[in-house]
């Protein structure tokens, strides 16, 4: 028992020596290592985690990153080919492709930004001064795109006021790959550009801000013109359809009051037919009734057949005095 304390203590001291002597060193799973003997490397970089030995003393360890980083530069103010000069912000992912390379060429994160700074700044000028103001800008000749429902189609397409060929997104693509020409002989691999920001200059900004407003109100014109002529459509059929319904309703009307009409006479003649003097009397003081009121005042004959059932009213009233 006490023999395999004393190894256990033997084994852990040398463990520690080696450690301290700097023969044992540890790659973790976002590292990579360059061996360097007397300043100058040694072998292959080293890209498995894990543990790993070394001479002690007279080697040193350069630990490098396997993630992606970033690269943020400072906006340049380049023109583009219509004389427009733009302040354009750039962004960048990058990683670490050769460590070897990496450490021969650059040395450090610090001069590998540096040396980025020139690749990317380049290669965006290149870019932008070879296209026009609004293919920095914009991604697509649309503004709305066509969709359909079901059995509705949203019409409202419209084309843009200033074709683009090319596209903000495209731009980007052409930076990349002119990036990516120089970038490897540094050992570093450019894996993604992105345009952070555009800015005008204050000569630009305001003409730019005029054709946005410009075509802005051309499209909302179009909208409206789209949405009058539709809506002169609706009230023409919803027109249309008034007049049939009121044709429809009109014929019925007209066939109803007939009806009623027919009916009415043959309940006259009906009546006329049982009793013809009774009849006549009571349409002759219909008459009376529409005819003569307290303000009229009517001349009449002795003769006239109007005055015949007041004549015999007049009479009678004479012989009951």
């Amino acid at each position: 028992m006490k023999l395999i304390l004393r190894i256990s203590g033997i084994l852990v001291i040398l463990v520690i020596l080696l450690f301290l002597s700097g023969a044992v060193y540890v790659v973790r799973e976002t590292q990579q290592v360059i061996i360097t003997q007397f300043g100058k490397p040694v072998g292959k970089p080293i890209t498995t985690a894990g543990l790993h030995f070394k001479k002690p003393l007279i080697q040193q360890i350069q630990y490098f990153e396997k993630r992606l980083l970033d690269w943020d530069g400072d906006p340049n103010q380049i023109p583009t080919r219509d004389k427009r000069y733009i302040w354009i912000d750039i962004t960048a992912r990058w990683r670490i492709s050769d460590a070897l390379k990496f450490l021969q060429s650059v040395g450090t994160e610090t001069s590998a930004h540096a040396r980025l700074d020139d690749i990317i700044n380049s290669a965006t000028r290149d870019a932008v001064t070879n296209q026009l103001l609004v293919e920095a800008i914009r991604n697509t000749n649309r503004i709305l795109e066509t969709k359909e429902k079901e059995d509705e189609a949203v019409v409202v397409t419209k084309e843009a006021l200033e074709k683009i060929k090319v596209g903000r997104q495209a731009l980007e693509g052409k930076i990349l790959e002119r990036a990516k020409i120089l970038a490897p002989q540094y050992g570093i691999e450019l894996v993604d550009v992105r345009i952070k920001r555009i800015n005008y200059v204050e000569a630009v900004r305001k003409k730019v801000y005029e054709r946005m407003i410009a075509e802005r109100k051309r499209a909302a014109e179009q909208y409206r013109s789209e949405g009058q002529g539709k809506q002169a459509e609706i009230e023409g059929q919803m027109g249309k359809e008034l007049k049939q319904i009121t044709s429809q309703a009109y014929r019925k009307a007209q066939g109803i009051r007939g009806k009623a009409d027919a009916e009415t006479t043959k309940i006259y003649a009906d009546a006329y037919n049982k009793d013809p003097y009774f009849y006549s009397f009571l349409k002759t003081l219909e008459t009376y009734r529409k005819t003569i009121d307290e303000k009229s005042t009517i001349i009449l004959t002795t003769d006239s057949d109007y005055y015949r059932y007041l004549k015999g009213l007049k009479f009678e009233s004479g012989d009951n005095n």
